[in-house]
Order: C-alpha cells, then sequence, then structure tokens
C-alpha cells in the first residue's frame, strides 16, 4: 500500500518525522538524557545486581541500591580526587597570571610591528571588551549557578531512573515482548538481548580505553617532568570518550597549563607530541579492538552523531550519540525495510562480509 505513494508524498512524510523527532528530543531533553544514562547505566549495573540477588539472596531492591550506591561511590571518589588536583592547580594562579602578562606583551610587540596598531590602541580595545564582560558579569554568574543546580538534578534523577530499571528489568522486557505482535516476538528478543549485551561491552570497553589512555599520558607527562600530570592524564582520559572531539579539547588544555607553568616552548611541544602520539596509537590500536569490536560504526557516521548529538542536547548528546546510533544500528540490521540503513551504519568490510554469507547460503540452497 505505502508503495503506490508517489515519491514526493514518501519524501514529506519522512521530513516532517524527522523534523517531530528532533523537536520532541529537544522539547524533552530534561526527560529523555537522564533517562538514558540511566537505562545505559541499568545495563552495565545489571550482572552486579544480579550477583546480588541470586548469590548472595538479596532483595531485588536491595541489590538494585547498593549496585546504584556502588556506582554513585566511584564517581564521588573521583571527582573529589579530580577537585583536589583542581585546587592544587588554582595555587599556581599568580604563576599563571605573570605567564599571561609577559605572553601578552609579547603578543602587543607582534601586533605592532606586523599590524601598525600600537599598544594604547591595543589597551583601549582590551578595556572595552573588559567592560563589556563586567557588565555581563550577572548574567553570567546567573547561568553559571542555574547550569550547577540542573546538573544537580540531573545527577540525582539519573541514578534514581537507574534504579528503578534494575527494579523493574522484567516488568519492562515483558512489557516489550508484550506490546509488539506475537511474529515479531522472536526479533524483539533478540534485539534487547542484542543490545543489552553490546551496550554493557561497549561502556565497559570504553572505561577500559580511558583507564588505558589517562595511565599512558600520566606515566608519559611524569616522565617528561610536567607539572599536574595526573590532572593532565585524567583530562585526557576523561575527554578522549567523545569521540574525535575530546582530544582536541584535551590537547589545547594540557598545552596552556604546561605553558603556563613550565613557560619553556620545549616541554609545551613535547606536551603536544605526546598526546598525537596516544592519540593515534588508540585510534588505530587501542579503540577497534577494544571498543570498536562491540560497536562497528564507520566513521562519517560516528561524527555526524556525534555533531547531531552535540546540536540537540549539547554535551550530555556528544557522549550518547555512539550508543544510540549503536542501538539504531542493531534494530535497522534485525528489521527487513531498514537494513539498508544498518548497512549504511556499518563498516563496509562488515557488510560485505555479510553480504558474501548471505551468498553462500543461497547457493547452497539452489
Amino acid at each position: 500500500m505505502v508503495k503506490s505513494y508517489p515519491f514526493y508524498v514518501k519524501l514529506t512524510c519522512v521530513l516532517l518525522s524527522i523534523i517531530a523527532i528532533c523537536y520532541i528530543a529537544i522539547f524533552t531533553k530534561e526527560i529523555l538524557s537522564p533517562l538514558i544514562f540511566s537505562c545505559l547505566f541499568s545495563m552495565v549495573l545489571l550482572p552486579l545486581a544480579t550477583f546480588f540477588e541470586n548469590k548472595l539472596k538479596f532483595p531485588r531492591s536491595v541489590a538494585a541500591i547498593i549496585s546504584v550506591l556502588l556506582l554513585l561511590s566511584a564517581i564521588v571518589l573521583l571527582l573529589y580526587f579530580i577537585g583536589t588536583q583542581v585546587g592544587k592547580l588554582a595555587n599556581d594562579w599568580p604563576q599563571f597570571q605573570h605567564q599571561l602578562n609577559i605572553t601578552i606583551d609579547k603578543m602587543q610587540d607582534w601586533i605592532e610591528s606586523t599590524m601598525n596598531i600600537n599598544a594604547k590602541k591595543q589597551l583601549t580595545y582590551v578595556h572595552e571588551a573588559t567592560n563589556k564582560l563586567l557588565s555581563s558579569s550577572t548574567v553570567f554568574a546567573t547561568a553559571t549557578l542555574l547550569s550547577l543546580s540542573s546538573t544537580l538534578l540531573f545527577l540525582v534523577f539519573t541514578f534514581i531512573y537507574t534504579f528503578f530499571f534494575l527494579f523493574y528489568r522484567r516488568l519492562i522486557k515483558r512489557f516489550l515482548l508484550i506490546v509488539f505482535l506475537e511474529e515479531n516476538k522472536t526479533i524483539v528478543t533478540d534485539v534487547i538481548e542484542n543490545v543489552q549485551y553490546m551496550i554493557r561491552k561497549y561502556i565497559i570497553g570504553l572505561f577500559s580505553e580511558m583507564a588505558i589512555v589517562t595511565a599512558v599520558v600520566c606515566l608519559a607527562f611524569w616522565a617528561l617532568g610536567v607539572k599536574y600530570a595526573i590532572l593532565l592524564g585524567l583530562i585526557t582520559g576523561i575527554l578522549n570518550i567523545i569521540p574525535y572531539l575530546g582530544i582536541f579539547v584535551a590537547m589545547i588544555l594540557s598545552v596552556l597549563i604546561t605553558f603556563a607553568t613550565a613557560s619553556i616552548l620545549s616541554k609545551t611541544l613535547l606536551v603536544f607530541i605526546t598526546i598525537v602520539i596516544v592519540h593515534l596509537i588508540d585510534s588505530n590500536i587501542l579503540l577497534p579492538v577494544i571498543v570498536g569490536s562491540k560497536v562497528r560504526i564507520n566513521a562519517l557516521v560516528t561524527v555526524l552523531g556525534v555533531i547531531i548529538g552535540e546540536m540537540l542536547w549539547g554535551i550530555s548528546g556528544m557522549f550518547l550519540s555512539i550508543p544510540v546510533f549503536a542501538v539504531l544500528k542493531i534494530i535497522f540490521d534485525r528489521i527487513e525495510s531498514f537494513k539498508p540503513w544498518g548497512m549504511l551504519m556499518g563498516e563496509e568490510a562488515e557488510e560485505l562480509e555479510i553480504l558474501e554469507k548471505k551468498r553462500s547460503l543461497k547457493n547452497k540452497t539452489i
């Protein structure tokens, strides 16, 4: 029946559906974002909660609460450690100011010699920009306060939802099996099991990759004598979770902090080279082996997913884009009408291998 419609009618329906989905995603960000994060956390914590429930004979509610509290404790310890390192970094603020003043003086001399803008005009531009910044300081402070409060609420609701996902996991699975037609029950069961397995392995692999990158960068910076090597290694490892974009942000922060504390150009250059080498090793060896085997999405779709996620949900969208696209690929690969989209999202070698298997099966049946 659908095939009888003209192309422009089907195209209009597809475009309107995409617009509606994007609008709903933006409008319901405060609800959907913590729900998806809690869904991912619950899949990771599911084996732990099952262990407490089956092996230690804990009630399901107690097993879910203990699992969530263990995750919360690990996150709090990590944030506390980062906070102590940032506090030590703040003690070097006078040195930052001194190095910044020296850099500004050099930049003023360079601008005056190349662009013929004397120091007085440059200071006038700086004072005008400073006055504009100070005039909007109240708005900035209010926005920062609102951002901190929304982040706190986001974390609270995420852990609450994680508990409920663990507690009602059997009810949710029965709902998903009942809501679809009986002939699709096998496909739905296969999708649920594959999504759980893939998400769990993906997140564990992602954290393993983060730990390896953090350890390597910390050791490399420590061997180079870089101050705050542990903090810079943690920043690099955490930001490396964001595909392609996070490593560049970590590189800029590491170079700036090293230049401000060491004020030696050669050491700053070594920090830059170290992060580039670690990124090349990570993207060509660690990522395909540890993470890429769990989520087979090509680089083009990955970059597009990160950009779309940032446009819709900001930083949280960048983190969620890869697992969401991976889940979509699992669903697309198992629905006949969406298989071309699943093929487009996958790696070329993988899809060619699948096609060869299908051809060989057809030849055997013939």
